[in-house]
């Protein structure tokens, strides 16, 4: 499958969504520029078939996910893939009624479970004709997909960016779809998985060999971004430990943090969801990736932001 337009511009900076082709029969839908809900697809087409990795948070936005499938002469997709239950990855799923909605059995139970949250914390997006359209086939390890002659191995890291994640590895392209547990140029988000766990699946990506790596947010890029994002883990692991010691709340010790190299990271109001998520595996008094008391830390964010809502472009 060659790229279809628009193909995101040298030397500019893109503000629709482009595509990018990363091996035959496999693209990245990428949509700039990677913030709040800006998030990457996959579309992998072979053998009469076509598989998305993901979706996209608006119907206007999946339904441009869905001209870029069409624009390119490959069918319409069978299959979805759900690297987490997060709304800007599942919301688009209804724009494709003829295919069949896989992910992790904690991703389908998560995705009930939160229903329309995008709309409840972004109320002013428009996000169209949206249904909830969960995964209707799961798995709880591992699950190999066949798309032509492309396999699709889905791989679950353990709890990490949410309980459900989902990697999909295409091994004879050398080409990783990581969903949400990497971000690129975009601060890592914690607040519904875990530090510890999202330390082990950069181990599990970092095994695999990857040669591209396709975010969930931001442009594509190689393994060499995984380095950056463990630094930022540790890094806020020593933050977490030296400002609990210090009897400091989450939101006390993010407004004293000197960010240092991760000031150029979007988002950077995420650090205080991470530090909520980070205090609790220092509390240890509850299961990992336990439910946290979200409006109070989407609160907690908001401050960190301005008092303004964080910036939503869907």
């Amino acid at each position: 499958m060659s790229s279809t337009s628009p193909v995101a511009p040298v030397g500019a900076e893109p503000t629709e969504p482009y595509t990018v082709g990363l091996a035959p029969g496999v693209t990245a839908f990428v949509q700039p520029d990677g913030g709040w809900c800006l998030n990457n697809a996959g579309i992998v087409t072979g053998g009469g078939r076509t598989a998305l990795i993901d979706t996209a948070a608006t119907e206007r936005r999946a339904r441009l996910l869905r001209d870029a499938v069409t624009g390119a002469g490959a069918p319409l997709p069978s299959t979805i893939v759900n690297t987490h239950h997060h709304g800007d990855h599942t919301y688009g799923n209804c724009v494709f009624p003829e295919a069949t909605v896989v992910g992790h059995r904690e991703c389908r139970r998560e995705t009930l479970a939160a229903g329309l949250q995008l709309h409840g914390i972004w109320p002013w997006v428009e996000y169209g004709d949206v249904r909830i359209t969960p995964a209707e086939v799961t798995y709880t390890d591992s699950l190999s997909l066949h798309v032509g002659d492309t396999e699709v191995e889905l791989i679950h890291p353990g709890p990490a960016h949410t309980t459900g994640d989902t990697i999909a590895w295409l091994p004879q392209h050398r080409v990783v779809f990581t969903g949400d547990l990497v971000f690129n140029g975009g601060t890592p988000f914690l607040l519904m998985g875990s530090l510890e766990g999202s330390l082990r699946s950069l181990e599990v990506l970092r095994g695999l060999g990857a040669e591209t790596v396709v975010p969930g947010h931001g442009p594509v890029t190689d393994a060499g971004v995984y380095d950056v994002i463990e630094r930022y883990f540790h890094w806020l692991q020593e933050l977490a430990r030296s400002e609990h010691a210090a009897g400091r709340t989450p939101l006390e010790a993010a407004r004293r943090a000197d960010l240092g190299e991760f000031a150029q990271l979007r988002e950077s109001e995420r650090l205080v969801a991470n530090l909520h998520r980070a205090y609790a595996e220092l509390e240890g008094d509850r299961p990992l990736a336990a439910p946290l008391d979200m409006p109070a830390v989407i609160a907690d964010m908001t401050t960190m932001n301005g008092g303004r809502p964080m910036s939503c472009h869907a």
